[in-house]
């Protein structure tokens, strides 16, 4: 196997979730056979998503520039957000919702493609749109929604709609020109002396929601770091404590498919045992018969022996007293 190529991790993260692991091991196994362990130790580091992230990673794989379109559109809106341009921000929320809605229905038409997909019913469509929308306000999980290796659903933590534009003052310029700018507290204005303390007031009410907005954003965003570190640490941990349990099943896998090839060999050579012993017990009473029929002919041979050797000594004495007889006569 050539390394670790695209098309299989593409492969791997559009099986569902449920067959995931035993077709990431397979893979695995066939990296090992053809002698390609670092391709098999990525394969092998590779992680089940859950089922809302396997749809999330289903659309991008199989709809990619649906993505690519999302994926513009969220740095179209983080721009805007950075720039304070309030008329662009508001219409471009507006693609934004119409987009999720889009993307969220083309997923229910892929799972329903899928045929090892759950059914509609129990499908995590909330998890999806979720995720979708955190794209818009995070480019980390914006980018592994366009690489289609998302593990888990991701949502957007912040305050109000995403993304939301910092509190500020709007005047009537900003609106004829659609843009808005940061409030500046007014300077004196000659002629309308009494209406300078209500500007200053409303600048002044401004600027303190927006410090609050901001320390409170500040705050927030601490917390989901402190968060999202001690998450890192236990999730680090616990993929570490996964592959060391992975590793030791692999070997212990190996192991057992060593004792079982052992044990076929044991048994096969058992059995050719087995058969040469019938074959030798055949050829032993075969021997045997053999030799009880010698025995029986070796005592009808002497037997016959012992018969004949006593007509031959009869026959020698019939012959001697012959001879002795005519002696006497002559």
């Amino acid at each position: 196997m050539p390394g670790l190529s695209a098309e299989l991790v593409q492969q791997l993260y559009r099986t569902p979730p449920d067959r995931f692991v035993a077709a990431r091991d397979a893979a695995v196994a066939e990296a090992r056979r053809a002698g390609d362990a670092a391709t098999a130790r990525q394969l092998a580091r590779l992680r089940r998503p859950t089922v809302a992230a396997w749809l999330v990673n289903l659309l991008a794989i199989g709809r990619p520039e649906l993505v690519a379109d999302l994926v513009q559109l969220a740095d179209a809106l983080r721009v805007a957000q950075r720039e304070l341009r309030g008329p662009r921000l508001r219409e471009l929320s507006a693609q934004r919702r119409a987009v999720v809605g889009a993307l969220v229905a083309e997923v229910r038409k892929l799972a329903a493609a899928e045929p090892d997909a759950p059914p509609a019913s129990r499908l995590p469509l909330a998890e999806v749109e979720a995720t979708l929308n955190a794209a818009f306000s995070d480019a980390e999980v914006a980018e592994q929604v366009r690489a289609g290796r998302l593990l888990r659903a991701a949502s957007y933590a912040g305050f109000g709609e995403v993304p939301r534009p910092q509190l500020r003052l709007v005047t009537d310029d900003d609106e004829e020109h659609e843009e808005e700018r940061p409030a500046r507290r007014p300077g004196p204005q000659r002629g309308r002396p009494e209406a300078a303390p209500r500007t200053d007031r409303a600048a002044e009410q401004a600027e303190q929601a927006e410090r609050a907005e901001r320390a409170a954003q500040r705050a927030a965003r601490a917390e989901r770091a402190r968060q999202r570190r001690a998450l890192d640490r236990e999730l680090a941990k616990a993929q570490a404590d996964q592959e060391r349990a992975e590793t030791e099943l692999t070997e212990a896998t190996g192991q057992e498919r060593d004792g079982v090839a052992v044990l076929d060999r044991l048994e096969a050579e058992l059995a050719e045992l087995e058969r040469r012993r019938a074959v030798a017990e055949q050829d032993l009473s075969r021997a045997k018969l053999a030799r009880r029929a010698a025995e029986r002919a070796v005592t009808v041979a002497r037997r016959r022996a012992g018969e004949v050797e006593a007509a031959v000594e009869a026959l020698a004495a019939e012959e001697g007293d012959a001879d002795a007889g005519g002696g006497a006569a002559d």
